[in-house]
């Protein structure tokens, strides 16, 4: 079955019950109307708040690098755990459109993790600041390819990033096109400013398509992290096919999702099925 963007998301991060192995059909018998009723309170959620679509996109890749799409990023510090949420990749970052974009098959049946990782969420997701190479390991690590990395970042299609994460680059940084970037210091203080907002695709911040690999192309990338994609290294002719072929990166994009969905689940006895997201059982 086939599902919307940010339902996908959703299932992904919530879909943990009973035993077995990942499957699109899991829970076709002990709860049909699954996909249905989370498809409705994220369409109700992102009706709300614009911004849930993308956070969701967000919450998931970084729960998937740190050990595993396990829901540990959902736990909660306690005197026993030390949770991921005020990691520096997630602290004040990391929250739960009509979006338009692909869509793809969620692979269910994946359990919770009784634990989390402070270090591995500090260590294993990739800063805003990476440069090609750096992104390149990170995602090896992870088992996704160098093709997964680049239609992944595609995600930056929709969603906003913090001044603090991107005032290097348009203060100190040349391969950024001027009238960008001083649009952007005009949002994004020299020496305060912080947490103001700029959407990460600067011409269509609501929508997901191909425009983020155009504004590459034109040096309009808000991160760092983004303009390597496009700076004259291995990652160039991949920017330039998926600007020009919104259906090809549609497509690469849904199938690097489910690679990613996969990385580690935990199925059959391992893990638990948390009653409170928040805390272990």
């Amino acid at each position: 079955m086939r599902i919307e963007f940010a339902a996908s998301i959703i299932l992904l991060l919530c879909s943990r019950m009973a035993y077995g192995q990942l499957s699109s059909t899991f829970y076709s018998t002990t709860c049909p109307n699954l996909l249905s009723t989370v498809k409705s309170a994220v369409k109700q959620a992102v009706n709300n708040e614009k911004r849930m679509g993308a956070s969701l996109l967000r919450l998931h890749f970084h729960d998937c690098f740190v050990n595993g799409c396990d829901g540990s990023i959902l736990l909660d510090d306690s005197a026993s755990l030390t949770g991921e949420k005020t990691a520096q990749p997630n602290a004040n970052s990391a929250r739960g459109f009509d979006l338009g974009g692909p869509t793809w098959t969620v692979q269910l049946g994946r359990r919770d993790s009784k634990t989390a990782s402070l270090s591995g969420a500090n260590s294993n997701i990739p800063a805003p600041t990476s440069n090609l190479s750096t992104l390149i390991s990170s995602f090896s690590n992870q088992g996704l390819s160098t093709k997964d990395m680049i239609v992944l970042s595609g995600a930056h299609t929709i969603g906003q990033a913090r001044c603090t994460t991107f005032r290097t680059r348009v203060y100190n940084e040349s391969n950024i096109d001027t009238t960008v970037a001083n649009s952007l210091r005009s949002n994004c203080p020299s020496s305060s400013g912080d947490n103001n907002l700029s959407p990460l695709d600067l011409q269509t911040p609501t929508t997901f398509d191909n425009k983020y690999y155009k504004n590459l192309r034109s040096q309009k990338g808000l991160l760092h992290s983004d303009q390597q994609l496009f700076n004259g290294g291995s990652a160039d002719s991949q920017v330039t096919t998926y600007s020009i072929n919104k259906n090809t990166f549609f497509s690469d994009f849904s199938a690097a999702m489910v690679k990613m969905g996969a990385i580690s689940p935990l199925t059959g006895s391992n893990g638990e099925i948390r009653t409170n997201c928040r805390k272990p059982n």
